[in-house]
């Protein structure tokens, strides 16, 4: 592991059942390798957020699946059609992953690294605007 986990984050994850943990740590390792320099935090009292001058994405588990908030204002292309709700969303879209599927490592990466790059160039509101 290249980062600092928040203790936190392990928290949140640990309470999962395991096949909503293991969904939870890869994309973790995915936006983390993504970048070095990306962090972990809690906001909105339990949600666990990745974030790089900006938000990059947050976790969500439901009862059946677990969403990925991808923060990038409906601006960072989506070529292998991966986001699975708030297509029409002007702030966040999502990629909702249910127990047995599998993450699109590269795509999910490739969006990752296309965000931070975006937050880092004044963020999707600046870019978009």
């Amino acid at each position: 592991m290249s980062y600092e986990p928040d203790p936190r984050v392990d928290a949140y994850i640990r309470a999962l059942p395991p096949w909503q943990q293991e969904i939870c740590q890869e994309v973790r390792a995915l936006v983390h390798a993504a970048d070095p320099e990306v962090t972990e935090t809690i906001k909105r009292t339990v949600q666990p957020y990745f974030v790089l001058q900006g938000n990059i994405c947050a976790l969500l588990a439901a009862k059946d699946h677990v969403n990925v908030f991808l923060y990038d204002g409906a601006i960072v292309p989506d070529p292998e059609d991966i986001i699975t709700a708030g297509h029409d969303n002007q702030t966040a879209r999502t990629v909702g992953f249910r127990q047995g599927e599998r993450i699109n490592a590269r795509a999910l990466t490739a969006m990752f690294k296309q965000i931070i790059a975006n937050n880092r160039a004044g963020g999707w509101r600046k870019l978009k605007g």
